[in-house]
């Protein structure tokens, strides 16, 4: 068989040219400003806490028109602004320290804000709560009754490495103790000479040093020192801790009334 000519096979089409694709910038125009000077780019907004400024006790001053002022505090307190609350808990420790009768028909609901407002985890408000609740304290004294909150915040406040927090909530339980019934004090207390936390368990044994000394009968003492003894070889029998000792740190309570 004869083969086919290939002069008579149609021509193949020349090879399209491949389609360069032209990627188009579009310049976005400059923003210009004033005088046709072009703007500096916006600085991102700052992420950290507002700064909040700590008072002394001494450095409070009275407030103008208390009786107007006492019937917005616990609205204020309330406010979902942090900033605002720690504005509050100073309006609040004035009224304890200069206005005392007009703070005192609404002071469980003040006590129950600044629980509430040592558990927030923002250093600053947690800080402010803590000097309110010393000024109450060194206010009212015998005629507050404390939360069942208030001490063991207070001594895991005391027990953290903030040192700022620390000294305020070491403040406050000297004030605690000073201001509340030794021996009511104590049975709460006693709990914590046993705490897993080593620091909580020296800062709960001050404390009780403090209140034994409080107390006017040498018998009441005594007897509560041997409550907080007990405590003490029944932790030692039920964990063979390293390190220190629970009986070292609260040592110190035996020799008040030895």
């Amino acid at each position: 068989m004869a083969l086919r000519s290939l002069d008579n096979v149609l021509p193949l089409s020349p090879e399209r040219p491949k389609e360069i694709v032209k990627a188009v910038c579009i310049q976005k125009p400059l923003d210009l400003g004033v005088n046709n000077q072009i703007k500096p780019p916006m600085a991102a907004a700052a992420t950290g806490d507002t700064a909040i400024d700590y008072f002394a006790s001494h450095e409070l001053e009275a407030i103008q028109d208390p009786e107007t002022k006492i019937q917005t505090l616990m609205e204020t307190l309330d406010s979902k602004d942090w900033t605002k609350v720690c504005e509050s808990l100073n309006n609040a420790r004035r009224f304890a320290i200069y206005h005392r009768p007009l703070l005192l028909p609404i002071l469980d609901k003040v006590m129950l804000v600044i629980v509430k407002a040592m558990k927030n985890p923002r250093s600053a408000l947690c800080k402010t709560s803590i000097m309110a609740s010393s000024d109450i304290f060194n206010s009212f004294r015998d005629k507050i009754v404390a939360s069942d909150a208030f001490h063991p915040l207070l001594l895991l406040k005391a027990s953290q490495d903030k040192r700022f927090v620390c000294e305020e909530a070491e403040k406050a339980l000297q004030a605690m103790v000073e201001s509340l019934p030794p021996v009511a004090l104590l049975h709460k207390l006693i709990n914590y000479v046993t705490h897993s936390n080593l620091r909580t368990r020296a800062k709960a044994a001050v404390s009780i040093s403090k209140c034994i000394s409080k107390m006017k009968h040498e018998d009441a003492a005594r007897s509560t020192v041997m409550l907080v003894y007990e405590a003490i070889v029944r932790d030692e029998e039920q964990h063979n801790h390293d390190g220190l000792s629970p009986m070292e740190s609260c040592g110190r309570a035996s020799v008040v009334v030895t």
